[in-house]
């Protein structure tokens, strides 16, 4: 197994009698093998001493402690907001300052994600079998309560979504916005995970609950206040940091539309297939049905993750890295499919005759590639600069490049001229940066009638459709 590093992220609020042997524990717990761990703390402007006992272990264990502060209190979101953007580990699990949860738990938490059977864990302390300090009823009816709000806005099963010990996947925890700074981190994230359709487990921990005169500080105030987190949360859609990944999320959406284009394209398929740029697996979920070895690749770490958990079940559909401009996964795969599906990617590359050349590589003699780019160099506006397309392409364009890369073009067909007024209107006119859920909601609704009007709109289409033959060398 491949090292992997475990950031420990740690808000830290008046415990100055506690800190220093929490994170002890911390640095003693056993690691599964190959793991090892960095522990980020962030003082909350702490009012003690809390931020001087650290202080004195990051001098005892340099390199593997590290200490940030915050100029006024925030709250334990805020703190764990901050740690996370020094967090370089592959894995980030929660931990708090005081002595309530057992490091030791570290195994059983860490074990589901290093199987790649989760994308995030949680620690129960109610579906516990180890020991467990009985505490307050009201406070547990209050948990519960919560735990089971959360869930009605999540669609979850979780037994304890308060809980302090949550293990998530680094990459996928810097790619959710987390806006709330108090105890509302916990709903929020427990939600945006669900949205995001990860894979959460849960595993038993123990608990040494403290009271409140022992230093307990969340009580009936932050519960309302997580309440209206829960509420916040489920209703919008605020799962992606990156502009971009919001655009695709919320077009991931819009089920109709992606079988209309799947069965656009579905037809030029056959045999072994290669989509490139498989994204979520919208088009891969259509496209695959019927084909028995279908290949879906990508270059986002966490499409990939996506990816494999969505078609887990899927025995045809295979997943794997490809870069379009790079030429390693090509040359590895020389002439080893007979057909290849690249939709709206090549227009992210800057060189986009070598991408092309790439793809020709890829096909056996004969094989056939299915390409779509979006159409108008015109209608070039916000929503592609935020999309990171280079370019759109002219019919006459794409044909040229498809030919100089040593295809033969079949076919070039022109896709979606419904949507094109609404691309100017939205990114050029008013500048937009992304859709209206309302808006795709309400067109992916009327794709039926759409479909029936697309060829007998007097305008150009938004995207391109090329069915390319790789053609023969040439000298």
């Amino acid at each position: 197994m491949r090292p992997v590093l475990l950031s420990v992220l740690v808000p830290l609020y008046n415990e100055e009698s506690l800190v220093r042997e929490s994170l002890n524990r911390v640095l003693r717990a056993r690691l599964p093998q190959g793991v090892s761990r960095e522990i980020i703390v962030v003082d909350d402007a702490s009012t003690d001493e809390s931020a001087a006992a650290v202080d004195q272990l990051v001098g005892e264990h340099p390199g593997c402690i590290q200490l940030f502060r915050h100029s006024k209190n925030q709250g334990k979101g805020a703190a764990l907001r901050t740690a996370l953007e020094h967090a370089s580990g592959d894995l980030c699990i929660f931990q708090d300052a005081d002595l309530e949860y057992d490091p030791n738990d570290y195994t059983a938490m860490l074990q589901p994600l290093l199987d790649e059977e989760a994308d995030a864990v949680f620690g129960s302390r109610f579906a516990t079998s180890g020991k467990r300090r009985v505490l307050y009823f009201w406070h547990a009816v209050g948990n519960h309560a919560l735990t089971t709000l959360c869930n009605m806005a999540a669609d979850l099963n979780l037994t304890d979504m308060e809980t302090c010990y949550k293990a998530v996947r680094t990459s996928l925890l810097k790619s959710i916005p987390l806006r709330s700074n108090r105890f509302g981190i916990e709903p929020e994230l427990t939600i945006k995970l669900a949205q995001r359709h990860a894979r959460v487990y849960e595993v038993p921990i123990r608990y040494n609950g403290r009271t409140y005169d022992e230093g307990k500080k969340i009580g009936l105030k932050d519960a309302f206040q997580a309440a209206a987190v829960i509420v916040a949360t489920w209703l919008q859609d605020d799962i992606y940091t990156d502009p971009g990944a919001k655009i695709l999320g919320r077009l991931g959406n819009t089920d109709r539309f992606n079988r209309w284009m799947a069965s656009v394209v579905r037809p030029y398929l056959h045999g072994r297939t290669v989509e490139i740029g498989a994204g979520l697996g919208n088009l891969c979920a259509h496209l695959s049905r019927r084909i028995p070895d279908y290949v879906a690749t990508d270059i986002e770490p966490e499409h990939l993750n996506f990816l494999r958990t969505r078609f887990s079940s899927a025995p045809n559909v295979s997943v794997g890295y490809c870069d379009l401009s790079n030429p390693s996964f090509f040359e590895q795969n020389s002439g080893q499919f007979e057909s290849l599906v690249c939709l709206n990617v090549v227009e992210h590359v800057d060189d986009d005759m070598r991408s092309l050349k790439h793809i020709r590589t890829a096909l056996k003699d004969g094989g056939r590639a299915v390409i779509l780019v979006p159409e108008g160099p015109g209608v070039y506006g916000t929503l592609d600069e935020v999309l990171g397309h280079f370019r759109r392409y002219t019919e006459a364009e794409l044909r040229s490049k498809l030919e100089a890369s040593g295809f033969v073009v079949e076919r070039m067909l022109k896709f979606n001229r419904v949507t094109r007024p609404g691309w100017w209107f939205n990114g050029r006119l008013l500048k937009r940066r992304t859709f209206g859920r309302f808006q795709l909601a309400v067109f992916d609704r009327m794709v039926w009638l759409w479909r029936r009007m697309d060829r007998v709109l007097p305008w150009g289409p938004v995207s391109l459709i090329a069915v390319a033959r790789r053609g023969p060398e040439t000298g």
